[in-house]
């Protein structure tokens, strides 16, 4: 992990411990990439409750109870999605705040509309409930290194 986001993924860390508060993730496009950065963190157990990794719609839906019918509506590459992938995480787990990503990091599967690079973010804690789409640069482990990053920072401005 580079310097940045080590960096990054303590002041996390420090800004939850801080408050009491516990992370839980719901990662699809980042691959558990933020719940990696989070746990490089020596003593992130105090802070870090648990992470879900929903590649699939199946999995969104079947882990953090993402209704099949917002999927078929919006697509897994939403701000709905990601929104309720958010809840989804808070609803399943002892965290109070949760961050989500799901999106496309190439080099394929862009559809009209959502090009290679669009990721959605959720962000939740409790009653309420932040979301944001980014279009990212670069290759596939640009976009993903970029997104994990974003990850962290909207939810410094959460906590």
């Amino acid at each position: 992990m580079n310097n940045d986001l080590f960096a990054l993924a303590h002041e996390v860390g420090q800004a939850l411990h801080a408050k009491g508060q516990l992370l839980a993730t719901a990662e699809s496009c980042t691959g558990g990439g933020v719940a990696q950065a989070v746990t490089d963190i020596a003593g992130s157990s105090a802070w870090f409750e648990r992470g879900f990794v929903t590649y699939t719609n199946l999995s969104k839906t079947e882990m953090l109870g993402v209704p099949a019918q917002l999927l078929a509506s919006h697509g897994a590459v939403s701000e709905e999605v990601a929104a309720a992938m958010a809840q989804g995480a808070l609803a399943h787990s002892g965290a109070q705040v949760a961050l989500s990503t799901t999106g496309i990091a190439g080099p394929g599967g862009a559809v009209p509309g959502k090009p290679v690079g669009t990721v959605c973010f959720g962000w939740a804690s409790a009653g309420a409930v932040h979301t944001e789409r980014q279009v990212f640069a670069g290759d596939r482990q640009a976009v993903r290194e970029q997104a994990v990053a974003h990850a962290l920072q909207g939810l410094l401005k959460l906590i």
